[in-house]
């Protein structure tokens, strides 16, 4: 496949690197004559200088025969630009674009991107995306990622193992003997630099991070089985208000109604804008490092506080005053990738990386084959898919325990029309099932043949 990629961010850069890295023929614009160079020596892709919206430009990076447009610059109207023009002068296919400014998402201006007006297939908007990935964070509380499926009828949840955890050192395969009626199945292994897809007598070891999925109903009682028995949050800080705060603020008010929630923003001007968007919140103005508007938040009596400043720095200081004050929890907004590895040693709870979750966004509309979503993990070293068994598939009237499944794959869970079902060795696919797939960033390739709708791959 052959892509561009406007923007060499964070969130161009670590799309181009997958891309590239996957063998697709990947070119990068970018106005930084040092952020071009640098990229095209550390990965195998072509890197342009200069805009990404001029048409002379977009036809040196061949768009003439790309398969996608990947429009990632830091503005909106830049983004927005390169796809028209990819669309009306080169007729990519596919055009992707990442918008901020929520102005333009309103729903009284549904209609400008329907490609009539604007040609955009598809809209990435990071604040709401990464708003929606905190407040699933909040709804399981001990856990550092959750993702739903089948309308949140089954989830896929990530915790991290301590001492205390009931099943350390115990073969995978024992849980369902011990636990008889608890639909889970642990999917992934996160251990140091490795991600592990595991076998029935790999067992858990204190350190690990684990992926599981579980019917949703089944999750609590998957909680306390792997150590976790924190209670849900009712009482909420939240610091930072700008787009994502106040994105998540009104997500919380509109499905939370028992949540009680004080926002603190610095700037007077912006806590005032927030104030009038919100209904129940309380919001304060004042610096969230300062101890006081910390205590008149009352965090020292929060289940939880989230940082989502735009400082990493202060973010993660503010996390840390917060659970030295009593806050049970801390979520944490982090953009600089150098952080992530530090700060879990220091206190904070779940680190959130507006990086990975706008890739994962991307990433859906990337992979080919019948692959409906998919969720970006560990920066790229691992996936979660949901893809459709079709009719021709050679994984259809055997059972799962048969199969010749490629190497770092491993099917978690089925989705047959309105059931849920949990995959054990003895478990066959039907045509039409939805598949809840672990995968390996190595195998990503094979499991996009594997569910590919072209004959020759089955």
């Amino acid at each position: 496949m052959k892509v561009i990629v406007c923007g060499a961010g964070l969130v161009g850069t670590t799309i181009a690197r997958q891309l590239a890295a996957e063998g697709n023929e990947v070119t990068v614009i970018d106005q930084s004559v040092e952020q071009a160079h640098k990229l095209a020596e550390s990965y195998d892709l072509r890197a342009l200088v200069g805009h990404a919206s001029h048409p002379d430009l977009l036809d040196r990076a061949g768009a003439a025969d790309a398969d996608m447009l990947i429009a990632v610059t830091y503005a909106d109207e830049v983004n927005m630009v390169a796809c028209e023009v990819a669309h009306a002068l080169f007729k990519v296919p596919t055009k992707i674009a990442r918008i901020r400014a929520q102005s333009y998402l309103r729903p009284e201006w549904s209609d400008l991107f329907n490609g009539e007006h604007i040609s955009i297939d598809h809209i990435i908007s990071p604040e709401i995306e990464v708003a929606r990935a905190i407040h699933r964070r909040i709804l399981t509380p001990g856990a550092f990622d959750m993702i739903p499926f089948a309308g949140d009828r089954l989830r896929l949840i990530g915790v991290r193992l301590t001492e205390d955890c009931p099943v350390l050192n115990t073969p995978l395969r024992q849980l369902t003997e011990l636990f008889p009626g608890l639909e889970i199945n642990v999917c992934g292994i996160a251990r140091g630099d490795e991600v592990i897809v595991p076998e029935g007598d790999d067992q858990l070891v204190a350190g690990d991070e684990i992926y599981f999925v579980a019917v949703t109903d089944h999750v609590p009682r998957a909680m306390r089985l792997f150590g976790h028995e924190e209670c849900e949050a009712r009482r909420l800080v939240l610091a930072g208000g700008g787009n994502i705060g106040l994105f998540l603020a009104r997500e919380i008010e509109a499905q939370e109604s028992a949540v009680k929630l004080k926002l603190i923003e610095g700037n007077r001007a912006r806590a005032e804008y927030v104030a009038g968007q919100l209904k129940s919140s309380v919001v304060i103005q004042g610096d969230t490092l300062d101890m006081d508007i910390l205590t008149e938040a009352k965090v020292q009596s929060a289940e939880a506080i989230i940082a989502l400043t735009n400082d990493d720095e202060v973010n993660i200081l503010a996390s840390l005053l917060a659970k030295r004050a009593g806050c049970q929890r801390a979520i944490t907004l982090v953009n600089n990738p150098a952080y992530e590895n530090l700060i879990g040693s220091l206190g904070v709870d779940v680190v959130v990386n507006p990086r990975s979750t706008t890739v994962s966004s991307i990433l859906q509309y990337v992979r080919r084959g019948r692959i409906r979503s998919v969720h970006s993990l560990r920066d790229g070293a691992a996936e979660v898919m949901e893809a459709v068994a079709v009719d021709s598939s050679s994984l259809l009237g055997r059972p799962i325990g048969e199969l010749d499944l490629p190497a770092g794959l491993m099917i978690g869970a089925l989705i047959r029309k309105d059931d849920i079902l949990i995959v054990r060795s003895d478990t066959e696919i039907e045509a039409g099932d939805r598949m809840i797939l672990f995968v390996r960033k190595e195998a990503v390739k094979k499991v996009e043949k594997l569910f590919s709708v072209r004959l020759e791959f089955f």
